[in-house]
């Protein structure tokens, strides 16, 4: 849970430091808002069901297989969107666009390796559990 609320928190800042720009000028962030939206979208409603504990009321759907099919796709996903968003951004006339792009790669990055942390313990739960 600590991990998803830094993926919430560095996920919100990659997609409002894109939004806050004149992003549609350059089609590829779209790529990366999409996915940037997303995930964050799912991700707080993942991190509620784990708050309310409704997963414990729902015994039937597979929550590590969930889990980690969630966190890796999060993950390529993600590292797709960072790598576009990092090669997209150019030098231009308005210094803030510039910056607030190159902010949303850094952070874009961040996220993707808190998601690949994710789906690596999201993987040792599923091992364990298959195991079992």
């Amino acid at each position: 849970p600590a991990a998803s609320i830094i993926s919430q928190i560095l996920g919100l800042l990659v997609w409002t430091l894109i939004a806050g720009t004149e992003y549609f000028r350059v089609p590829a962030f779209g790529w990366v808002m999409f996915v940037a939206v997303f995930y964050w979208v799912l991700t707080v409603f993942f991190l509620i069901v784990y708050i309310t504990m409704t997963y414990t009321r729902i015994p039937q759907v597979p929550w590590t297989t969930v889990g980690l099919c969630f966190n890796g796709s999060a993950f390529i996903l993600y590292l797709s969107a960072a790598i576009v968003d990092a090669s997209s951004v150019a030098p231009e006339r308005d210094s803030h666009n510039f910056n607030s792009w190159a902010a949303s790669s850094f952070f874009a990055f961040l996220v993707t390796i808190c998601y690949a942390g994710n789906t690596y313990f999201s993987f040792i739960a599923w091992r364990s559990r298959t195991v079992q």
